[in-house]
């Protein structure tokens, strides 16, 4: 090996880089009893990740500590007052470890109630941020309202990650949201060690026919100037499948005939205006859509301020409403879910690194047509979190 050429060097290398990153595949600890080092007054980053609601009520919410990087770890916490005070930490997963070579990350995700009424924790493990490969794990509470919450053993369901809940196909089919990023590795992982990947790159759609005991992948997209990616796709009448998602240039639409097994050219749609952000996308009761964006109108945006929620009856055609959540700069990565009485709640943070808050929002779709409070019981900027060492007095 001392007279490797440059080539067979390279080659030792990606190799190394891939044991390295095999280290993410090992299942990671569920820490169901969190010490005093992840109590709300010991953390100093709050990135939201998600918020959701048990059958009886009990809320949940999840958010990354560390950072958004390398350090990043999840905790989630629970409240049984309808948000207005919440727990410390319930369950934390935290992969880090001092003896690996490179650091080892649990970073974004998501929570879902499935119509079982089971609680879903949606998870990417991987090496150093995003090794190239990433890491889509889950486990699963399958009575969350009980006084003691039992999870599953974690579960690794494909490669990459998801930022947005899953959605429930008409033809019974469970639709997943698989980001596996369009760059080729962060860090040391730049230089791309998973090459055989790059044909699965993109806005990915897993299904799930057995109620999420087994996953399969069914198409992709790729967008020009990928970003994140962050996609969710809704439902319309005719049984297609209606796309945003997040690229450098903000979000980007397409749309599927065929329960996501093929795209559209993604364009960016004339009626939507969104910065390089997360944005929230779901189907209300009422057979509405809800979206949840940055900016004071649907068609304009000032980057990640002035967080509104907007309503659609013509299946994102047109917009209506517009009620400010919140206009401070700063606000990103809004969540929801609706509640069997017409609530809407949406979670987001505001100045992760500088404050981590972590707050949500209730209100109704009364309140959207308004652009403003007028439901009993809607409130706005409630706390979920505010690390106890970016908010000492």
């Amino acid at each position: 090996m001392t007279n490797a050429t440059a080539e067979e060097a390279r080659q030792v290398e990606l190799a190394a880089l891939r044991q390295v990153a095999d280290l993410a595949l090992l299942p990671p600890t569920l820490n169901t009893k969190p010490g005093p080092e992840y109590h709300v007054k010991n953390a100093d980053y709050g990135m939201t990740i998600g918020i959701e609601r048990s059958p009886k009520g009990r809320l949940f919410a999840a958010w990354i500590g560390g950072e958004d990087g390398p350090s990043a770890y999840m905790l989630l916490a629970k409240s049984d007052d309808d948000g207005h005070t919440w727990s410390e930490p319930v369950l934390v997963i935290d992969s880090r470890a001092k003896h690996l070579p490179l650091p080892r990350s649990v970073i974004v995700g998501n929570l879902w109630t499935d119509p079982q009424g089971r609680l879903w924790l949606f998870f990417d493990q991987t090496m150093n941020h995003f090794d190239g490969r990433g890491g889509l794990w889950v486990t699963r509470c399958d009575n969350p309202d009980a006084d003691q919450l039992v999870w599953s053993e974690p579960k690794r369901i494909w490669h990459g990650s998801m930022l947005n809940k899953p959605i429930v196909h008409s033809n019974g089919e469970w639709i997943l949201f698989a980001q596996l990023l369009q760059n080729r590795g962060l860090g040391p992982y730049g230089v791309g060690v998973f090459p055989e990947l790059d044909p699965l790159r993109g806005g990915n759609i897993l299904v799930s026919k057995d109620q999420g005991e087994t996953w399969t992948r069914r198409g992709a997209v790729q967008f020009p100037q990928p970003d994140w990616i962050e996609h969710r796709a809704l439902e319309r009448k005719d049984g297609s499948l209606w796309m945003l998602a997040r690229t450098r240039r903000g979000a980007m639409l397409t749309t599927s005939n065929d329960v996501g097994a093929t795209w559209s050219e993604p364009v960016f749609p004339p009626q939507i205006k969104h910065p390089a952000a997360r944005f929230h996308l779901r189907e209300l009761a009422s057979g509405k859509w809800l979206l949840v964006k940055h900016g004071k109108q649907i068609d304009q945006n000032e980057g990640r301020s002035q967080l509104t929620a907007w309503l659609s009856d013509d299946e994102g055609k047109t917009w209506r409403g517009g009620l400010m959540l919140d206009e401070r700069k700063g606000v990103s990565y809004p969540d929801g879910f609706q509640a069997p009485d017409g609530s809407i709640y949406i979670s987001y943070d505001w100045q992760r690194s500088k404050k981590g808050h972590v707050l949500f929002a209730k209100f109704t779709e009364e309140d959207i047509l308004a652009g403003k409070l007028v439901s009993e019981g809607s409130r706005l900027q409630q706390p979920i979190l505010k690390p106890g060492k970016l908010n000492e007095d």
